[in-house]
C-alpha cells in the first residue's frame, strides 16, 4: 500500500487537500519510515483521524459502510461477552480459552471501528439473541450458544466480503475492513471445529459452509445462508468441471467458494436478534 498515491488521487479531485493536511505531514512521513507491521496498524486510525481533521468526518460513503459493520461488530461482541459470563456455559480449558479469545477479537473489531468513526459512529442496539423465543437456551445450553456463534460468524464473513466493493476508493479502509474479514473466518471454521468435536447432531460438521444451510438449528438462520448453494462462478458451472475421480459434486462446488451477502439481507438478519 502506498499511502501518498492515496493522498495524489485525493488531490485530483481536491487540489487543496494538502494544504488541509499541511500541519500533519511530519506525522505522515513517519508513520510511513515505520516499520511495515507497525505502519499498517496505525493507518487506518491515522487516515481516519486525518480526513475528519480535514473535512470534519469520514467521507459519507465510507461512514455508512462502516457503521453497518459496526452494527454486526456490536452484535458479535455482545454475543461472547455474554456467553463468556454465563455461568457455566462454556467449559473450562481449551474452550473457553477459543471464546474468549474471539470475544477479545470482536471487541478489538468495535473500539477499532468507533476509533475511526468517531462522533459518526452509531450507538449500540439493544439485542435479543433468542430471536424472539426461537433460541430460549441461548446462554444455558452450550451446543446452541455454539450453534448461533457459527451462524453469527459465517454471517460476518459474507458480510464484509458483500461490501468490500464499495470500499475499493479507500485502500486504508479497504485494507483495515479485510483484516477483520480474514478473522471472522478463522472464528468460523473455529467453531465449527468446536462443534464437530462436541460429536452428536454436529459430528459431522465442517470447518466450511455446504450448501444452503449446514446448522443444523433450523430454518431460522436460513437467510444467513442464502445463495451458499450456487455453483455458477463467472458463468461456469463448476459441477460440469472434472475433478479427481470425475466430476465436481455440488457439495465441493458450494465448498469452493463463500458467496457475499447485500448489506439488507445482513441487516434483516441482525434484525432478528435486535429488540
Amino acid at each position: 500500500m502506498n499511502l501518498f498515491s492515496i493522498f495524489d488521487e485525493i488531490t485530483h479531485v481536491d487540489p487543496e487537500f494538502h494544504e488541509r493536511i499541511s500541519p500533519r505531514r511530519a506525522a505522515i512521513k513517519n508513520i510511513a519510515s515505520m516499520g511495515t507491521k507497525v505502519a499498517f496498524a496505525a493507518m487506518p486510525f491515522m487516515l481516519g483521524s486525518l480526513f475528519k481533521k480535514a473535512y470534519g468526518q469520514v467521507p459519507t460513503d465510507v461512514t455508512g459502510v462502516l457503521n453497518y459493520a459496526l452494527t454486526l461488530e456490536y452484535l458479535e461482541a455482545e454475543f461472547y461477552t455474554m456467553g463468556a459470563a454465563a455461568s457455566g456455559l462454556v467449559p473450562s480449558g481449551p474452550p473457553r480459552g477459543a471464546i474468549t479469545t474471539i470475544r477479545d477479537h470482536e471487541v478489538a473489531h468495535v473500539a477499532f471501528l468507533k476509533q475511526v468513526l468517531g462522533s459518526d459512529a452509531v450507538s449500540k442496539p439493544s439485542f435479543d439473541f433468542t430471536a424472539g423465543g426461537t433460541f430460549n437456551n441461548v446462554f444455558t445450553d452450550y451446543d446452541t450458544f455454539l450453534a448461533l456463534a457459527q451462524a453469527f460468524e459465517d454471517t460476518g464473513v459474507r458480510a464484509y466480503k458483500g461490501q468490500a466493493g464499495l470500499l475499493k476508493g479507500n485502500q486504508v479502509v479497504l485494507t483495515a475492513a479485510l483484516q477483520i474479514h480474514a478473522a471472522e473466518a478463522r472464528h468460523a471454521s473455529h467453531i465449527r471445529q468446536m462443534r464437530r468435536a462436541r460429536g452428536g447432531a454436529a459430528g459431522s460438521q465442517k470447518p466450511w459452509i455446504t450448501g444452503a444451510n449446514d446448522s443444523g438449528i433450523g430454518a431460522v438462520v436460513d437467510p444467513i445462508y442464502a445463495g451458499e448453494d450456487n455453483v455458477m462462478q463467472a458463468d461456469v458451472d463448476i459441477t460440469s468441471l472434472n475433478g479427481v475421480g470425475g466430476k465436481l459434486s455440488a457439495d465441493a462446488a458450494t465448498q469452493s467458494f463463500d458467496e457475499p451477502l447485500t448489506a439488507e439481507a445482513v441487516l434483516a438478519i441482525a434484525g432478528l436478534f435486535i429488540k
